[in-house]
């Protein structure tokens, strides 16, 4: 059962010491079956002999109760631990595209409340395996009480069985269709986040929004869960009215069996009575399974798509290289607005240390398209990318990206650089915090931002902060000047561009601020996926990232 071998990889042997507890719990709950029914019958000066096995078996089932539940709880939360740690791995090791295509909404809904409702399972596991201990015990011992009656019992246990089978696929059925709508939902809920400020200023479009498309989401999700639910409220209704049976053929036995005798009866109904309890407990916890069961699959769903890309750990790719060349690069994808399949290429360029390439177009010509290309996190559909004359496969992707520092339109600014924290890299970090003028609003220690409460031009240069201090030797520049005020474009491109040219980088800028154009070394024109035309008429010499860096010692990189 996936569930059960998702508990147990978590930890085996935290499993095992759970599983014994909860088995002693049972058999001690089916132990007191047997005292109660003997106690029932036993003359009162014989009573005393019973009562110390009563004690000891009570006090040590209430023991492994306590015991087995503290332990499944801390599996449960291991287990929702190793569950997101996976996920979270796969995140990072599948490629990009591949990310994309399985979507936000579904990623974020395996990593909360499909690992959730799994880790639910494991708390209530151990209700679920005391309590069948303890029904099959006790059946067991109904068995040996009277083979007539317990034949009956079986029958009618049959048939609750076979009533909550029916019911049993199409109430998973419905909760699978609720998890598909609740990647919707989580959809729609970014979408109402994302776009509250346009909301805002449309009364008519937000409360559409809210009417049609969230509530529409919010009632598909409750509509299937709330039909699952009940169909399993169903059959908890059908398996207590049989059980009320059972009770009700123990009690009058005799009329049917005479042979029986009163203290058999007497054990019957005593036994009966005592398993509405466990059975109760047991039916309280299907909804959980039912949900882990669902779960479990949505998540396996989720790690089967986010396939890792292939690595190969003995791929070296040039710390500094002099080149990287782009040669008949395509991609292609899927267009929605369009409805057409958008090709990006071919495209061939050369990038070299110590240039800037301005990548220019409207808005859809593939800009963005072709940074990610550059970067290594789409793959090339035709053509292909080489470092100082190799080609970069596709084992070696993964190594080429580690070239890259990149700041994209939707950019991602981290509480802190995510280096190793030295003095030396606060230092650094300062450095570049004066010269993009933050430093009196925001300072770095121990390789964290004292703040990231500031508007989007100023994280913009924050995240453009932590790219520096990576100190990668390609930079990829994604609209970066789009959100600044037009003093601070001024120094961007006229400052910053020159000091990282100076000191060895390939740079590389997506932009559309045309009356900077004549300070890029390469200008490439991008218009429906083709480069159109390219600059400038007079090609530089490739600078090497030594000769630059001994350059800017000597005060060659002037802004």
């Amino acid at each position: 059962m996936p569930l059960i071998a998702t508990l147990l990889r978590a930890s085996p042997a935290l499993f095992a010491a759970a599983f014994a507890a909860a088995l002693v719990c049972g058999l001690g709950g089916a132990a007191l079956v047997m005292l109660i029914n003997a106690a029932l019958n036993t003359p009162p000066e014989r009573l005393v002999a019973t009562l110390i096995p009563f004690v000891l078996v009570a006090v040590l089932v209430m023991t492994a109760q306590a015991g087995s539940r503290a332990l499944f709880a801390h599996l449960g939360q291991r287990c929702l631990g190793r569950i997101r740690r996976e996920i979270a791995e796969a995140i990072l090791r599948a490629p990009y595209q591949r990310l994309e295509r399985v979507g936000q909404a579904r990623m974020r809904s395996a990593f909360s409340d499909d690992a959730v409702n799994i880790a639910n399972f494991g708390v209530g596991f151990p209700v679920v395996v005391t309590n069948l201990v303890v029904v099959l015990g006790a059946l067991g011992y109904l068995a040996w009480l009277s083979l007539g009656v317990f034949a009956v019992a079986l029958v009618l246990i049959a048939l609750g069985s076979f009533g909550y089978h029916l019911s049993h696929r199409k109430v998973v059925e419905h909760l699978r269709r609720a998890g598909f709508s609740q990647d919707r939902l989580y959809g729609d809920f970014d979408a109402l986040l994302g776009g509250a400020k346009e909301l805002k200023l449309n009364e008519t479009k937000a409360r559409r929004f809210l009417d049609r498309d969230l509530a529409g989401a919010i009632g598909a999700v409750g509509t299937d869960r709330a039909r699952g639910l009940s169909l399993l409220a169903l059959s908890d209704g059908w398996g207590r009215f049989l059980f009320m049976f059972l009770i009700g053929v123990a009690l009058f036995a005799r009329l049917w069996l005479p042979g029986e005798s009163a203290g058999i009866v007497t054990g019957y109904v005593i036994a009966f009575l005592y398993l509405m309890g466990p059975l109760e407990g047991v039916l309280a916890h299907l909804p959980y399974v039912n949900l882990a069961r669902v779960a479990i699959g949505r998540v396996q769903g989720v790690l089967s798509d986010l396939a890792a890309e292939p690595v190969d750990p003995s791929v070296r790719i040039p710390e500094t290289p002099r080149s990287i060349t782009l040669e008949g690069v395509t991609h292609g994808y899927f267009r929605e607005r369009e409805e057409d399949v958008f090709t990006l290429g071919p495209i061939d360029l050369t990038l070299v240390p110590g240039e800037a390439t301005f990548v220019v177009g409207g808005n859809g010509s593939g800009k963005t398209t072709l940074a990610k290309l550059v970067t290594g996190l789409y793959a090339p559909e035709g053509g292909r990318i080489r470092v100082d004359g190799a080609a970069v496969g596709d084992a070696g992707r993964q190594a080429y990206r580690q070239l890259f520092s990149a700041i994209y339109a939707d950019f991602q600014l981290f509480e802190t650089l995510l280096e190793a924290p030295s003095g030396r890299l606060d230092a650094r970090a300062n450095e570049w915090l004066a010269k993009l003028h933050l430093d009196r609003k925001v300072t770095v220690s121990d390789g964290a931002f004292s703040t990231r409460d500031l508007s989007q031009g100023q994280r913009k240069r924050l995240a453009l902060v932590a790219a520096c201090v990576e100190d990668r030797p390609v930079m990829v520049f994604d609209e970066w000047a789009a959100d600044q005020d037009p003093a601070f474009k001024d120094v961007f491109y006229r400052e910053l561009l020159p000091e990282l040219k100076a000191r060895g980088k390939t740079l590389v800028v997506i932009t559309h601020d045309d009356r900077y154009f004549d300070l890029a070394d390469r200008l490439v024109k991008l218009e429906g996926g083709r480069i159109v035309e390219t600059g400038p008429s007079q090609p530089r010499e490739p600078i090497d990232p030594s000769v630059a860096a001994l350059r800017l010692a000597a005060g060659g990189a002037s802004a």
